[in-house]
């Protein structure tokens, strides 16, 4: 299939729960700030959050979203786990119309990358993200034939800062 456009990034759900000051200052959640968590961490912040809501993102995978809901034919390349996260990651971004090209990895010990978003009642946002499987991208993920079958390629800045996104960049290239 050719694309409008394909973009490379991290797939990461984005996790969104009210938390008042006192649960962030509890939780030991800096307010307002985006930090990078680790795993343990991560799960205990997911399993900590009261009526979540879910949505597939990422810069880039956000920005094909918007593209495909305007019509155009979009692809995106990233990992997630064969996880349900995963699993809702794909389904989700094919709704909003863009092609999720990887199928979700089965075995593995890294889990679907999630980003726990604690809003307050000020509306200030909170952001803890567990990069797990995204962050090991590389050129084995980035298919040939979805790559060299789109007139733009939307590359996500993140990932080249580890040396299997900047070959995943090249081969895309």
């Amino acid at each position: 299939m050719s694309y409008d456009v394909v973009g490379i990034g991290n797939a990461i759900v984005d996790v969104i729960s009210p938390a008042d000051d006192s649960f962030l200052e509890h939780m030991g959640i800096e307010k307002g700030i985006m930090q990078l968590v680790e795993r343990e961490r991560g799960e205990r912040l997911y399993g900590a959050m009261t009526d979540r809501v879910q949505a597939p993102g990422g810069s880039v995978a956000n920005t094909l979203a918007g593209l495909g809901n305007l019509g155009l034919r979009t692809g995106f390349i990233g990992r997630v786990r064969d996880d349900a996260l995963g699993r809702f990651y794909a389904s989700s971004l094919a709704a909003d119309g863009t092609d999720f090209v990887n199928e979700p990895a089965a075995g593995g010990d890294l889990p679907t990358s999630r980003s726990m978003i604690f809003v307050s009642p000020d509306g200030e946002r909170s952001m803890n993200t567990y990069l797990g499987i995204s962050s090991e991208l590389g050129p084995d993920d980035v298919p040939d034939e979805v790559a060299g079958a789109t007139s733009i390629l939307f590359l996500e800045g993140y990932l080249y800062d580890k040396p299997k996104g900047k070959e995943a960049f090249e081969r895309a290239a």
